[in-house]
């Protein structure tokens, strides 16, 4: 499929809106070309970083996991009681995780020649 620009949009873009799929779901099709500019960026990284950024299973994973331990609780006597439940809560919730993502080792690796000092710092 072409990636040409046409009017600040792919070509790509163009033919998936008008295409089977982007007739079948037209809210998709429609909201990535209003928000094109904000998606367009994406792209610019490395498949590897990319991969990391969209790969969502683990932080959904870690939201039902605190929601649980908030449910199961029901209300709090002040904000500082809620972030101490969710500080002990993701605390145990760690000690669980063994193994980082497979492709985290290859997206560190672009994440530092992107942002340098910035992510190196972090480490």
């Amino acid at each position: 499929m072409a990636s040409r620009k046409k009017g600040g949009r792919s070509l790509a873009l163009e033919a998936f809106a008008e295409g089977p799929w982007g007739l079948k779901y037209l809210p998709i099709a429609s909201i990535w070309q209003r928000h094109w500019q904000e998606v367009i960026p994406f792209f610019a990284y490395p498949q590897e970083v990319r991969k990391v950024i969209y790969t969502t299973n683990a932080i959904e994973s870690l939201h039902v996991q605190v929601l649980k331990v908030i449910k199961n609780r029901g209300h709090f006597p002040n904000d500082q009681a809620a972030i101490k439940l969710i500080y002990l809560a993701l605390r145990n919730i760690t000690k669980d995780w063994k193994m980082p993502p497979i492709t985290w080792r290859t997206a560190k690796i672009q994440f530092a020649i992107l942002f340098g000092e910035r992510f190196t710092a972090s480490l």
